[in-house]
């Protein structure tokens, strides 16, 4: 068994990270197919569980202590380091280590390993402080709120398993702003994880759509930006292009925006008219999968009364294969679901979402295939030019 594993180890070394992911999933279905039902029941049954104790690990520090130790810490060792009492970290400790979330190397001694040093990062703390904190409490709530709502969608953001789970009338985002500490888990989560090695621009042909623009007018559009790397990031691959560049989003956003030269950065609330008419992009990322059908619609429309006959959205999102999702893809969509009365979509559901405003899906261009990152080129339709 031992030769068997270490021949799958270097072969995922050797692959690309398409061909690693392949492996785990592979691994993880060969794993499920030996379980029996008590198996199965703890593996899915003790999941909270397992969310809770890392949670422990990370308010304590632990995943650090052992990170930055260059040799096996023992309990009592982690206990002064922690402030916990020696008997509880002995239960901690044993439980991260038979998850696979620590190495045990004898008897009240452990070391870091791979998942170790995963969990002592700043983005992976704030993810799973973010998931456990506010997602998890929705996803309980869901199948209670299915069954009562006679198991159909929800399309209200103002009623889906987070107002359940959390107490409140309020939408997610104004929920956000009473609760600071739930807000800068997700705020983090959020800035690290859209750092992607690869963007839109990598598979876009910006310049050739742009040809002859003319510099008084709109170039890029940024709407929902945050606070401006995006901006940044087209300034920076295309600093020459005339026209202008512009991030646009909520007051507080903007004030906290990146300074980047060449780039305007104006308040605006994209469920209000499009201010900036005729721009040649209007461009959006990750904005519309977390809004429910009818706030799409809006925003849709709002760009499409600004759109000249040379103007181009484009929307980059997840872009779902019809068969064969991902685990990640797919939890995405059920928490978009649970949280927004939103949801992922396929090509075919994204381009019907924009017929049903007037628009006309012309292409999408994948430059992420493993997670389904895609931006979709949409125009006003050729009948209507």
């Amino acid at each position: 068994m031992e030769e068997a594993l270490e021949v799958v180890r270097k072969l995922a070394v050797a692959a690309s990270e398409d061909g690693r992911r392949k492996a785990r999933v592979a691994l993880h279905s060969m794993a499920a197919s030996l379980e029996n039902p008590n198996d199965t029941i703890h593996r899915l049954g003790h999941g909270h569980l397992q969310a809770a104790v890392v949670q422990i690990g990370i308010d304590l520090n632990l995943f650090q202590h052992l990170v930055e130790s260059a040799s096996p810490l023992t309990i009592q060792q982690l206990s002064e380091k922690t402030g916990a009492e020696f008997q509880l970290m002995t239960r901690v400790m044993r439980f991260l280590a038979s998850i696979g979330t620590v190495s045990e190397n004898g008897k009240a001694e452990y070391s870091a390993n791979h998942t170790t040093r995963n969990l002592a990062e700043k983005l992976t703390q704030a993810g799973l402080s973010h998931y456990f904190t506010t997602a998890a409490p929705q996803y309980q709530a869901l199948p209670k709120f299915l069954k009562d709502h006679d198991y159909k969608d929800p399309v209200d953001e103002k009623d889906t398993p987070f107002q359940v789970a959390h107490h409140t009338h309020l939408n997610s985002y104004a929920w956000f702003a009473s609760h600071p500490d739930e807000l800068a888990y997700f705020n983090t989560y959020m800035a690290l994880r859209r750092k992607p090695d690869v963007t839109w621009l990598s598979a876009y042909p910006v310049v050739e759509e742009a040809v002859n623009w003319p510099a008084e007018k709109g170039l890029y559009i940024n709407i929902g930006g945050s606070i401006g790397h995006q901006c940044a990031q087209f300034k920076e691959k295309y600093p020459d292009i005339p026209g202008r560049v512009v991030l646009q989003d909520l007051e507080h956003s903007v004030a906290a925006a990146l300074n980047t030269p060449g780039v305007e950065n104006m308040p605006h609330d994209m469920f209000e008219p499009q201010p900036i008419l005729g721009a040649k992009f209007y461009y959006m990322r990750a904005v519309l999968h977390n809004q429910s059908p009818p706030n799409v619609r809006r925003v849709l429309e709002n760009v499409k009364a600004a759109m000249g006959p040379d103007s181009i959205l484009l929307v980059d999102e997840l872009v779902l294969p019809e068969s064969g999702v991902s685990y990640i893809a797919s939890s995405i969509d059920m928490t978009m679901m649970s949280a927004f009365a939103s949801m992922e979509r396929t090509e075919a559901q994204w381009r019907k979402t924009f017929e049903e405003v007037g628009l006309e899906l012309r292409r999408s261009y994948t430059y992420y295939p493993q997670g389904y990152e895609t931006v979709m080129d949409v125009r006003l339709p050729q009948t209507k030019l």
